[in-house]
């Protein structure tokens, strides 16, 4: 890594926490040379603006979180119905972490990017996709195997995780108040339980 590469990755690793607690519109010039202790000077060197900083930063924060997401849908669990399971168990254990680092980084950039910012917002659409398309695929995989019913839509119901765990840790941080979340979980495994998985008969 380069010089100007190992600067650039300083800065978006130092002022990720601040953008996804501050905002990626209400974080400033001064917050990320404060952040980061380099001069205004430097970071345009490396950066053409703020927002090419903001942009670079969620790709880092959504790329973090997929990371650790896809871990759930890896080799470990070879049945559909555990991977969909330790994508729940991620939430449950680690909600903490997430909320101490401002929150899902896919849902705070969404609500900020929604009109104020195209660019992220192109940036949050293509994530959210991301993250459906692999839930999708261990659903269609299982029915693949026969673990999974036959007529279950995969994409609605990738879909339909996303928005009750979003929603979850919406109410969550917003309450103070985990409850909100752990309803949602609660309701995520027993859709996978009692609507997806083929019992034994």
């Amino acid at each position: 890594m380069s010089k100007a590469e190992k600067t650039k990755q300083h800065i978006i690793e130092k002022t990720a926490t601040l953008f996804n607690t501050k905002g990626y519109i209400a974080t400033s010039l001064s917050d990320i040379t404060e952040a980061t202790g380099l001069t205004k000077g430097s970071i345009y060197g490396n950066f053409e603006n703020k927002d090419e900083v903001a942009i670079e930063v969620y790709k880092y924060n959504a790329d973090l979180l997929g990371q650790t997401l896809s871990r759930s849908f890896g080799e470990e669990f070879p049945a559909s119905k555990d991977k969909l399971h330790a994508f729940v168990t991620f939430y449950r254990k680690n909600w903490q972490t997430v909320f101490a680092n401002g929150g899902c980084p896919l849902m705070n950039a969404a609500t900020e990017a929604d009109d104020s910012f195209p660019a992220l917002k192109i940036q949050v659409r293509h994530s959210f996709e991301i993250w459906m398309k692999k839930i999708a695929e261990v659903i269609i995989q299982g029915q693949k195997k026969g673990e999974i019913h036959q007529e279950i839509d995969a994409n609605r119901y990738a879909s339909l995780f996303i928005m009750l765990i979003e929603g979850g840790i919406l109410l969550s941080k917003t309450m103070g108040d985990q409850r909100f979340l752990y309803h949602a979980l609660d309701k995520v495994t027993h859709i996978i339980d009692h609507e997806l998985i083929i019992l034994p008969s």
